[in-house]
């Protein structure tokens, strides 16, 4: 079922309600909060992506949510308004070639504190999507489903995703026979089925490939 479409005022009270966390690091004294995500962590494909966002306080951004519930026309109307309104923001990836060296946990890492460590905007505390991170030496905090609680994560994770999938449809001009347009280098059945008939093309994770390939 599609979900109930909200008032203004019903939006106005969601978004604000996703500043919990945001508050309760100010309330602790941190007055200037990163939220942290990324995207493409699963695919066979490309870089791995991250965002780090500083919003104003208590901005309010309707429509913001986790990118994965959001139609590729809204996120792209997202990234616009975020872009322009954010204190700061840096969006940073790892590569194929690095993410086969260092396994793509490492990758993931590597791409968050790469996000947070370019902002031109020092943070104090972060807020990262997720269970765990490594390398973080700011104050931090991670967030289970942090994309759907925290404004300022839910804000990284729509410039991460918006960020990897315009990098990957540059990639289906390039390599057209994968189809990359479509699946955004997931493992589907047709992208599969393109590994086997051409081979792996340069942006391919050549760790991911290995049992698809038998190697």
């Amino acid at each position: 079922m599609p979900r109930k479409k909200l008032t203004e005022e019903e939006e106005i009270a969601r978004v604000k309600a996703m500043y919990e966390y945001e508050h309760n690091c100010r309330d602790n004294g941190y007055t200037v909060v990163a939220g942290v995500d990324e995207a493409g962590r699963g695919p066979l494909a490309g870089p791995v992506y991250a965002a780090a966002v500083i919003l104003p306080n208590d901005i309010i951004i309707k429509g913001i949510n986790d990118s994965k519930k959001l139609s590729e026309k809204k996120r792209e109307e997202l990234f616009e308004e975020i872009t322009e309104k954010a204190i700061a923001y840096n969006i940073f990836s790892v590569d194929e070639k690095r993410i086969d060296e260092i396994n793509i946990l490492n990758a993931t890492y590597e791409a968050m504190n790469g996000a947070v460590n370019g902002l031109s905007t020092a943070p104090n505390f972060v807020l990262i999507d997720g269970n765990r991170i490594s390398g973080m030496e700011i104050p931090h905090e991670t967030v289970v489903k942090g994309d759907s609680k925290s404004i300022s994560i839910a804000a990284a994770s729509i410039l991460a995703k918006v960020s990897r999938d315009r990098f990957i449809c540059q990639m289906a001009e390039k390599y057209p026979e994968y189809g990359f347009e479509k699946h955004k280098g997931y493992g589907t059945k047709a992208h599969n089925e393109a590994i086997l008939k051409y081979g792996p093309c340069p942006i391919h994770r050549r760790t991911f490939l290995r049992k698809l390939l038998g190697e």
